[in-house]
């Protein structure tokens, strides 16, 4: 019934979408597996993609070839660029998505791409011999042959739901708990753990007040995350801000005891940096009001999602404190929220190139790594994809280190670090994040992805050609000066000192008040000289000539660090015989068995005498 697969991908959300996308771009036969094929890449969670840091990662994604910045571009209906305030390596691009077309221009993607074929089912087991997995057994009993399985189950594994004292078996709501791969790993020697995450309740949008709430409109010039030749928005939805009171707060209090996180029955950690909103008023008792995110969940549908109120309170309590907020006094509830748990596996027990030590050609991707988000798991199954790909077809393992991609950041800190509460990306997280920038991304990465054959050489040779372009730009910004009588009246106008003598283009863009649009509208010369070149090219130029001090200066310790990230470690290194490692040091390196010296030193617990003794003893 079923040909050999190279790759079985177990799971359909962002995480099990990418990886089946890039392993058959690539070329690989691949079955996808889910338990049903109406929610492929349901975005069980908030309707949007992209965020400070997770942006970032999303336009990483669609460098290299991925299609989650090419489906947000297509199904978004609102673009915000955060942190505009502060400098470029905060950027960050968030889009608000139509939850109906996102997952429903995923599937699109997927039926088109012939390498890609689909079976409704639950994986219960993965075939072994010889220490390689092989394929999947399914609840009907089917055995499927592959030469490589990638696990992306999200919260589906002995998934438990909680609303105030229920609770009951699923994956999300609506879905059954996948239950018998986490039972056969622990077996076979893996460790696993529990996490939570939690959802907030849906409501009608008819029923809202927006007059009491403040309006979160759009960006007036809406960008896009795909480099690719996808089309800006010409329309954009409203979101809305409201905000908690000590009225919602005293009725929420209410429900405490029957709380599931409260009282114990909740045993899983949930995410730090998006707790419940009874966490909230517990943790931050000082507070008197917390913002809420009034959120459309797409062109056509009046449903709405209260960002920052995730809770598992009884249904009864979420009801009468919502309608305690401002413009929520008429509101009606489609749903409740409610709080779910689910089994992972410490990712300290993966590759870089999240293959598992224990197991051949089993990779694992996304919330069964212990990350929260659509951009991580996203971004995981990705590179889960391209290397069961490397693996089947005998080439080189892709790993994307830290000083190249935020990709490579959120896999070396898993791998080296492991979580033991949901991981979420952060721009604090990345110590060259100068580098990292959104506007970047595809110069750092397009090349990378047409080697490996996903990236088309339409992408390349637009990423050569705005490479060039910025060249020229910076060469002729070095080169033309301006005089005081040409740019003075400008620079008084907006409050930054005079010239005395002629000055660079290149140097007076780096006074932090000026920008290159204030000098194309000040001067002729500026604006003939960069008449001939797209906006992309010019902004990127921009950033370059500002901040060349703070990039040369990174690009230093990166190759500090490379230094040590070229020195490898063999798979079977004995670190029993070097006797002058610490018992910790010792035992971690044994845990991680990391690849080079440079992941060595980031792992948890050892230290640099430890890699210091490590160094020596290689080089003898």
């Amino acid at each position: 019934m079923f040909q050999e697969y190279d790759v079985i991908v177990v799971g359909a959300g962002h995480a099990g979408c990418e990886a089946a996308a890039a392993a058959a771009t690539m070329g690989s036969s691949v079955l996808l597996i889910t338990m049903n094929m109406h929610t492929i890449a349901q975005m069980s969670c908030n309707p949007a993609m992209g965020g400070v840091a997770k942006g970032q990662i999303v336009r990483e994604i669609d460098a290299l070839g991925g299609q989650s910045g090419i489906i947000s571009d297509k199904t978004m209906i609102q673009f915000r660029m955060l942190n505009l305030s502060k400098g470029p390596a905060m950027w960050s691009p968030r889009c608000q998505s139509d939850r109906a077309m996102f997952a429903t221009e995923w599937r699109n993607v997927l039926e088109q791409n012939p390498n890609v074929d689909f079976w409704q089912d639950t994986a219960k087991e993965i075939i072994i011999k010889d220490g390689k997995a092989c394929g999947v057994k399914t609840s009907l009993g089917i055995e499927i042959h592959s030469k490589s399985v990638v696990l992306t189950n999200g919260t589906f594994l002995n998934g438990l739901i909680h609303i105030g004292e229920k609770n009951f078996g699923g994956g999300r709501t609506g879905e059954k708990a996948a239950t018998g791969i986490t039972e056969q790993l622990v077996t076979l020697g893996f460790e696993a753990g529990r996490m939570k995450t939690g959802t907030p309740p849906r409501v009608d949008g008819r029923s809202l007040d927006y007059s009491k709430m403040e309006e979160q409109p759009g960006d007036e010039n809406p960008s896009k995350f795909s480099y690719s030749d996808t089309k800006p928005l010409a329309k954009q939805r409203s979101c809305w801000i409201t905000y908690t009171n000590s009225e919602v707060h005293e009725i929420l209090r209410t429900g405490f005891e029957k709380s599931p996180m409260f009282s114990g029955r909740i045993k899983g950690i949930g995410p730090r940096y998006c707790p419940s909103v009874e966490d909230k008023i517990n943790r931050f008792a000082d507070k008197d009001r917390h913002q809420i995110f009034v959120e459309p969940e797409g062109w056509d549908t009046v449903e709405v999602y209260v960002n920052g109120f995730s809770t598992s309170l009884p249904e009864d309590v979420q009801y009468a404190a919502l309608r305690k907020i401002p413009g929520f006094e008429n509101a009606k509830m489609f749903r409740p929220g409610y709080a779910i748990e689910y089994d992972y596996f410490p990712p300290t027990q993966l590759k870089s190139t999240l293959e598992t030590h224990l197991i051949q050609n089993l990779f694992f991707a996304g919330q069964i790594n212990g990350t929260t988000g659509y951009e991580e798991a996203a971004c995981q199954g990705l590179m889960a994809g391209i290397n069961a790909h490397q693996n089947v077809h005998e080439l080189e393992p892709f790993v994307l280190k830290r000083s190249e991609a935020y990709i490579g950041v959120l896999i070396d800190d898993l791998i080296n670090k492991g979580t033991e509460e949901p991981y979420r990306m952060f721009t604090s997280r990345a110590e060259y994040r100068t580098l990292l920038r959104q506007d970047n991304a595809d110069i750092r990465l397009t090349e990378k992805g047409f080697k490996l054959g996903l990236a088309n050489q339409t992408r390349l040779d637009n990423v050569e050609k705005k490479k060039a372009e910025v060249a020229e730009i910076i060469a002729a910004f070095s080169a033309t000066k301006l005089t005081p009588e040409e740019i003075n009246p400008t620079l008084a106008a907006i409050g930054t000192a005079p010239l005395r003598e002629k000055i660079s283009l290149a140097q007076l863009l780096k006074r932090p008040q000026i920008s290159i649009d204030q000098l194309t509208e000040a001067s002729p010369v500026v604006e003939t000289l960069l008449e001939k070149f797209g906006k992309d090219s010019i902004h990127q130029a921009e950033i370059n000539l500002k901040y060349d001090s703070y990039i040369e200066k990174e690009m230093l310790l990166v190759e500090k660090m490379n230094r040590l990230e070229d020195l490898s470690i063999i798979d079977n290194f004995n670190y029993d015989v070097v006797t002058s490692l610490s018992f910790e040091g010792r035992e971690k390196l044994k845990r991680t068995r990391p690849s080079t010296i440079g992941q060595a030193s980031r792992i948890s617990g050892v230290s640099p005498s430890d890699i210091s003794v490590l160094m020596l003893f290689i080089g003898r």
